[in-house]
């Protein structure tokens, strides 16, 4: 019988015994003995894929035994040492793909205090993100701990934190001007040098020891510390340390990547929300609300509201193709002709697309744009508006007004009000920038006193991830179940329609549609 064939693992070509059925006993005894006596190579940073406090083989052999049971034996050894790394290298494997499937900082960052909690054998923890570029973002993320609980760990001194010591690259108790890499602390409440404050935070919080290890990764270098907390006196072992050690290292470097992604993320977020109107305009007999969100990679879609002359008001929506920044930029660029089109010519809403048309063609000839303007009339017997109708018993209604539009391509916008709920028939038309000459009719609506106005981007259907026929009649459903009380407040509408059709919200990550919604409200 020949020895079992012992595996390949991670790179590593394992010494073989010789056959146990080799003509000569001691021949197979010396082999057998030279392999398990060969060095592991095990190094601090793990590169060589070997694990401490694996088994070792057996030692001298006992007295008595025959050459041949002991290679045996020897060769058992090496089968289970080589189990354990298969077992660890499975284990980290998986983990690392858990952490790989991770799109955000914040998920990352707890998958990190999850996965190092399980390899450490503790039970909560917290993970503090603090760039050493100082360029942010700032957080603190818990395992097993609430706000609260996070707060008394942080009325702790910050030189008896141990991951504090780590951000601030302090050196480790006892060293001299070395900075401290990981630090245990496996006996909180029976070591007396330790602060007080953090003996008295510990018992109050119910853990008796901690393990803390930094987060560094180029070029950023040191991102962070986490740290993981023990219901009772303890500490990681070599074997536990070593994996967390594989682990962190590449942890680390996701969350690199996923910190550059968040930042530039939040630049396009800044520059998108710097182009959108920073309030809403207050005009007599009408109330207005807005909600929108970029999507991760920053898009063209934006909205607009402005007074113009005796007390009329445009309404604008619209999207840009294309995403990030060469989108946001030529977004900002329409909008801004868009209004100034508005106040030369606001009335008539077929005018100011066709300017913009002509604009588009002759600056943004690679590009296309939806559009959808609204001219809002001032109120009946304001200055400058027409004259308030009679009612009955000499009552009039000096709220009620007429609005003409006109869309590009736009999705068409919807009437809200306690009699009815429907879409408003918009002219069919191709997006700006498709055809050689845009024009299409204008509509004209008259909302009633007390009725609302929805105008939207598709983004808000696609993000549903229904068929857009569905995701219209969604949005059908979402405005009649606009509870009554709720109906004559735009803030109360926009809320409820965006909970009916985003259930995860609309700071969804995970979506790459950007959303927009403006709500007009007509004061009764």
């Amino acid at each position: 019988m020949t020895a079992p064939h012992v595996p390949k693992v991670a790179g590593i070509e394992p010494a073989l015994p010789a056959p146990t059925h080799t003509t000569d006993p001691r021949v197979a005894h010396t082999s057998a003995d030279a392999a398990v006596r060969a060095p592991s190579g095990t190094s601090s940073d793990g590169a060589s894929g070997t694990l401490p406090d694996t088994p070792q083989g057996a030692a001298a052999l006992p007295s008595g035994a025959s050459p041949e049971a002991s290679a045996i034996d020897q060769l058992t050894a090496i089968q289970d040492r080589l189990a354990g790394w298969i077992s660890d290298l499975s284990t980290l494997h998986d983990l690392l793909e858990q952490l790989a499937r991770t799109r955000t900082l914040k998920d990352a960052l707890h998958e990190l205090l999850r996965a190092g909690a399980s390899l450490v054998g503790a039970r909560r923890g917290m993970v503090v993100l603090a760039p050493a570029d100082g360029l942010g973002p700032e957080t603190t993320v818990g395992l097993g701990l609430g706000h609260a609980e996070i707060g008394h760990i942080e009325t702790i001194p910050r030189r008896a934190l141990s991951y504090a010591r780590i951000l601030d690259g302090l050196p480790e108790p006892g060293a001299d001007g070395e900075d401290a890499s990981e630090i245990a602390e496996p006996d909180i409440p029976g070591e007396k040098d330790l602060d007080p404050r953090l003996r008295e935070v510990a018992a109050r919080l119910g853990y008796a020891a901690s393990y803390a290890v930094p987060l560094t990764a180029d070029p950023i270098g040191r991102t962070g510390a986490a740290v993981w907390l023990y219901d009772e006196p303890a500490e990681p072992t070599e074997r536990q340390r070593h994996l967390v050690g594989l682990y962190r290292a590449h942890a680390a470097e996701h969350l690199a990547r996923l910190l550059e992604l968040h930042r530039t993320r939040q630049a396009n977020r800044t520059l998108r929300e710097e182009l959108l109107p920073r309030r809403l305009p207050r005009i007599p007999g009408v109330r207005l609300a807005a909600r929108h969100s970029t999507g991760p990679r920053g898009g063209g879609d934006w909205y607009d509201a402005l007074p113009l002359p005796d007390g009329a008001l445009g309404l604008a929506i619209g999207s840009v193709t294309g995403s990030g920044p060469s989108a946001v930029a030529a977004m900002g660029r329409l909008r801004a002709s868009l209004r100034a089109y508005a106040v030369m010519e606001g009335e008539d809403p077929v005018a100011v697309l066709s300017d913009l048309e002509l604009l588009m063609r002759l600056t943004e000839p690679a590009r296309s744009a939806t559009a959808l303007f609204a001219f809002t009339e001032p109120p009946p017997g304001a200055p400058g508006g027409p004259p308030a109708p009679p009612m009955p018993d000499g009552i009039t209604d000096p709220f009620a007004r007429k609005v003409v539009l006109a869309g590009a391509g736009h999705c068409p916008p919807l009437i809200l009000g306690d009699l009815r709920t429907e879409y408003v028939e918009t002219s069919l038309s191709a997006p700006l920038g498709m055809l050689g000459c845009w024009e299409a009719p204008s509509v004209e609506i008259e909302p009633a006193s007390g009725e609302t106005l929805l105008l939207y981007s598709d983004g808000l259907l696609h993000r549903t991830g229904e068929p857009m026929d569905r995701a219209f009649a969604r949005l059908h459903a979402a405005a009649a179940g606009v509870p009554r009380a709720s109906r004559h407040d735009p803030e109360a509408v926009a809320d409820h329609i965006v909970r009916a059709m985003l259930p995860r919200g609309l700071e969804d990550e995970s979506s790459e549609e950007d959303v927009v919604l403006l709500v007009a409200y007509f004061e009764e």
